[in-house]
This record gives structure tokens, C-alpha cells and sequence, in this order.
């Protein structure tokens, strides 16, 4: 199509030839077939060229209508499956629930004349479980306000305060954990983050999500530091069916995203090579890495996607302000936290800066990476 359009639109094209799920396709206007009249041999040409014009508009503000309703339905359709997907995150979060089991016994028998007992108890499961000072300290300094109120007056009341607590916190500091994809086709999501933190994998995770929701769906091998990378990334582009972008002697993200956009991909996914975030050369390079995507495709990266190793604890915390300070982080994805008794460090990373935790990791198979949900959540660690 092309590149004129209506003003304040971006110029559109169409989408690609994948099978996209019967959910996320919209109705669009049928194009009247073309006149074979010439316009400027006819006496009619102007009003022709005029309809002709005016058709044309109209069709290029519904293709864009019509992206940005996919990208939004999309984003909608992968966050949903969160809530079907409970049991996952129920058990990804087991070593977590066990940590905070101590809960449910200071609160079973619990009486007024225990309450400092139990508040300092309850204090300590918060800290050992990695929801930080600031935190815990704050949750149980409501619970005793609301308490010496009179407004909790059991155990089970001040258990779902203490649920209230840290759901409020999630939701007003996170915002909206959906995946924020733009109006136009390619989406193009950057992948960031320290060695060894599952970069890669999540990518490929990612990818699989997408799939399933019948995206068309391209990766860019932007690892240039670990040769395995590309190794595994191809690996994951046969197992979920995308295709990939591999440049041996520059970084593939440019080609990729150029690419993207003249086959009418959908989602473009970039990794990128994992850096330690105390090496200021290394991560100033992300923002070089962040240039170039936009140069290939103006707007895009839409989302830039910190991973994090929930078994590192308060310890990412540097991590996400140091990659948040350089490259604008615009969601988290937390890892292996299956593996850990640490999934405090989710509301931690929440209430320190801000920014929503998009995706976790809770085991080790294509679908265990999950949309984050932050009532399943807590439902998950305080059942």
C-alpha cells in the first residue's frame, strides 16, 4: 500500500497470509472492484479520481482500525489465559506458599492479646520470603492500625487485609500487565537482560504464546556475544513454527524488523546479547540496539521486556533499576520462580519502580510461561 494515508494515521499494509484465530479477525469493508476507465480520458475522470481517493482513505483508516483492534484482542486473549491457567501458577508458586504456610497457623488461633506476637511472626515470613523491609514493614503496620480499629477482628479478617494489601499494591503501582502492542503490524517486542537470567528461552515462550493465538511470528538471533544462542533460538523457531532472522556479522534486529513489515509479520521478537548491568560500555549498546529498531520501523520496539531470575531474590532489584535507567524498561518478565521460596521479590520489583510485571516462569515447558495476574498471584502464595 501506499505510504500517503489520512493525517495523524500511519501508513498500514496488509496483514500476512497466516491463520490468525477467528477471534482476532475483524470485519473489513469489501473493495469495490477497480474502474477500468481511464481518468483522463473520461469526462468523468475528476469525480472518479475524487471517489476513487476518498475509497482509498477510508480503506487505509479501516486497515489501521483493524490492527490495532488485533494487537488489542491479542494482548486481551494472552492475559486471559492467565485465569485459565490458575493451576500452573498455583503450583509454580508451591516453595513460596510453603514459606508463607505460617501464616495460616499464627492466624488460626489468633487473639487480641497475641497481636504483637503474631504481627512480628507475620513480619518475618514476609521478609524470608523476599516482599522486602519497606513492605513487609508497611502491610503490618496497617494490619495493627486496622486491628487497634477494631476493624479486623479474626484471623481470617486479617488474612484477606493482608491479601487486599499486596493485590492493591500490585495493581496501583503495576498498572495494566497487558501487553501493550501498538496499532500497526509489525508489534515489535525487545527481550533484555544479564546472562544466565532465561532470555532466550522466554523469547521462545513468547514466541509459543503468540502462535497459539494464531500470530504470524519472526525472531530475530540478536545474541551476538553467546554463538549458542542462535543455536537454541533456532531450535525454538522450529518448535513453535516462527520463522528467524540470523546475521553473522551484524546485529540481526534491523534486517528482522525491516523484514517483518514487508511480509506482514506480526509480532517481530529481539533478543538481545545478556549483559552484566554494572558494564556501562555493554548496556549503552542496548540503547544503540534500541535506535536501530526504531530507525527500521518508526514507533517500534513496542514493548521492551526486562527478564529477571526470581531466584536471585531482592538481588534484581540493581538489575531492573540499572536496565530501567538505560533502555526504559516497560515490563518484567520473572523467571524460575518455580524454583524458589522467593516470590515476594514479584511485588518487590512492582513497589520499587513501578512498572508491571508482564510475564513469570513457572516450570520448565513452552506453556509455563504465564501472563502475570496479580489476584491469581496472591491467590496462589495466601490460599
Amino acid at each position: 500500500m501506499g505510504s500517503g494515508g489520512i493525517a495523524g494515521l500511519p501508513p498500514c499494509q496488509a496483514p500476512g497470509p497466516s491463520a490468525i484465530h477467528p477471534s482476532l479477525v475483524s470485519a473489513a469493508p469489501e473493495m469495490a472492484a477497480p474502474s477500468h476507465v481511464l481518468p483522463f480520458l473520461s469526462p468523468a475522470g475528476s469525480a472518479v479520481c475524487l471517489r476513487s481517493g476518498r475509497r482509498a482513505g477510508l480503506l487505509r483508516c479501516s486497515a489501521a482500525a483493524g490492527q490495532a483492534g488485533f494487537f488489542t484482542r491479542l494482548g486481551r486473549l494472552i492475559k486471559e489465559k492467565a485465569k485459565s491457567d490458575v493451576e500452573k501458577l498455583f503450583s509454580g508458586f508451591s516453595k513460596t506458599r510453603e514459606n508463607l504456610s505460617v501464616v495460616d497457623e499464627l492466624l488460626t488461633y489468633w487473639n487480641l492479646a497475641d497481636t504483637d506476637r503474631v504481627l512480628d511472626e507475620l513480619e518475618e515470613a514476609l521478609l524470608v520470603s523476599d516482599f522486602g523491609p519497606k513492605i513487609s514493614f508497611r502491610i503490618v503496620d496497617t494490619l495493627r492500625e486496622e486491628i487497634r480499629d477494631g476493624k479486623l477482628k479474626s484471623g481470617s479478617e486479617i488474612k484477606a487485609s493482608l491479601k487486599r494489601c499486596i493485590l492493591e499494591l500490585l495493581t496501583s503501582k503495576g498498572g495494566n500487565s497487558e501487553l501493550k502492542l501498538g496499532s500497526r503490524k509489525p508489534a515489535v517486542i525487545m527481550i533484555v537482560g544479564v546472562n544466565g537470567g532465561g532470555k532466550t528461552t522466554s523469547l521462545g515462550k513468547l514466541a509459543y504464546r503468540f502462535k497459539n493465538e494464531g500470530a504470524k511470528v519472526l525472531m530475530a538471533a540478536g545474541d551476538t556475544f553467546r554463538a549458542a544462542a542462535r543455536d537454541q533460538l533456532e531450535v525454538w523457531a522450529e518448535r513453535t513454527g516462527s520463522e528467524i532472522v540470523i546475521d553473522n556479522d551484524k546485529k540481526a534486529q534491523p534486517p528482522a524488523v525491516k523484514r517483518g513489515k514487508r511480509e506482514g509479520f506480526d509480532v517481530v521478537l529481539c533478543d538481545t546479547s545478556g549483559r552484566l548491568h554494572t558494564n556501562y560500555g555493554l548496556m549503552e549498546e542496548l540503547v544503540s540496539c534500541r535506535k536501530v529498531i526504531a530507525k527500521a520501523l518508526p514507533g517500534a520496539p513496542n514493548e521492551i521486556l526486562l527478564v529477571l531470575d526470581g531466584t536471585t531474590g531482592l538481588n534484581m532489584l540493581q538489575q531492573a533499576r540499572e536496565f530501567n535507567d538505560v533502555v526504559g524498561v516497560t515490563g518484567f518478565i520473572l523467571t524460575k520462580l518455580d524454583g524458589t521460596a522467593r516470590g515476594g521479590c514479584v511485588v518487590s520489583v512492582v513497589d520499587e519502580l513501578g512498572i508491571p510485571v508482564k510475564f513469570v516462569g513457572v516450570g520448565e515447558g513452552m506453556e509455563d510461561l504465564q501472563p502475570f495476574d496479580a489476584e491469581a498471584f496472591v491467590e496462589a502464595i495466601f490460599p
